[in-house]
């Protein structure tokens, strides 16, 4: 791995039912696939209560992620929207707060957050929202400065009318215009985005990649909507969603990609992957590498 890449490595099962009685043999399966970090889900591990630390288990998880051989990176809370109203933000800016000291006591050098939605019902107040959410990261920033940690503002499709597109993410990061303020760039999110708004997919992904010092890697097909569907084998079957394929089964074009974007120095791929396929987790750990080594490092602009 050059020096001007930080590593690649894999986020762990995000099993609705995780707990801490899952994460130590989850990190000791990780020792024996040789990658340099390894995300943890904070979503699923029960370490906040209310915007509140749980000290007591924060313990526990940190008896068990200390010395391994890999580091870590963390993935905060998937309901995080810093463009909420702003008698609701005042929750989710205690938990982001929470969350990131958690990633400081447990030595994450990358701390995931997604990026906030509009309202459905407050359009209107749209660019009041995105200023909300740049102030609340603005302030996060020195806390994840002085404490090593990046946060890596990531990409969504959710929601699909109001997510934001990689493009004014990456409008949005420029403005914040702290180096500890970065973004997170999922191939796949961005992929089902794109193809939905009828967008480019690679001038997209192109635009985010400069900020992006964390990737999420995995494939799709970029179709957000099928007939109804009872199990996710159906919507494979359609190829719709999100489905965290092994990288080459759906239709990304990960060639024309590494061949478009540039990435900032330290840059950290990390493979999400669904559990239906944990069996060929270490070849799409190789196909990362792969990914991560014809990547195009330190050649865009913001790579601070």
């Amino acid at each position: 791995m050059s020096e001007s890449r930080k590593g690649i490595g894999y986020s762990i099962p995000n099993d609705e039912d995780y707990g801490l009685l899952k994460l130590g043999p989850a990190l000791d399966e990780a020792a024996g696939h040789g990658v340099d970090y390894v995300e943890l889900p904070l979503y699923a591990l029960e370490l906040v209560a209310n915007g509140r630390i749980m000290r007591d288990r924060l313990r526990r998880a940190k008896a068990l992620t200390e010395g391994r051989p890999f580091g870590y990176t963390m993935h905060g809370p998937l309901g995080l929207n810093l463009m909420e109203r702003p008698e609701t933000l005042a929750l989710h800016t205690d938990v982001l707060k929470a969350t990131l000291e958690i990633t400081a006591e447990l030595g994450g050098v990358h701390y995931v957050a997604h990026a906030g939605t509009k309202l459905a019902d407050d359009e209107a107040n749209a660019e009041v929202r995105f200023a909300q959410q740049r102030e609340v990261l603005a302030e996060m920033g020195p806390f994840a400065a002085d404490h090593g940690i990046t946060i890596a503002v990531e990409n969504l499709f959710g929601g699909a009318e109001r997510a934001t597109l990689p493009s004014r993410l990456a409008q949005e990061i420029a403005a914040i215009g702290h180096p500890a303020v970065r973004a997170c760039l999922d191939f796949s999110h961005a992929f089902l985005l794109s193809t939905h708004r009828g967008v480019n997919f690679l001038d997209e992904a192109g635009a985010l990649a400069p900020y992006a010092k964390h990737l999420h890697v995995h494939d799709s097909f970029g179709k957000l909507t099928g007939p109804r569907f009872g199990y996710r084998a159906e919507r494979l079957a359609y190829g719709a969603g999100d489905l965290h394929l092994p990288l080459g089964l759906g239709s990304i074009p990960w060639d024309a990609l590494t061949e478009r974007c540039r990435f900032p120095e330290g840059a950290i791929f990390i493979n999400e992957l669904a559990p239906p396929y944990w069996t060929d987790l270490a070849e799409t750990l190789q196909r990362t590498r792969e990914v991560a080594a014809n990547a195009k490092i330190g050649e865009g602009r913001a790579s601070g």
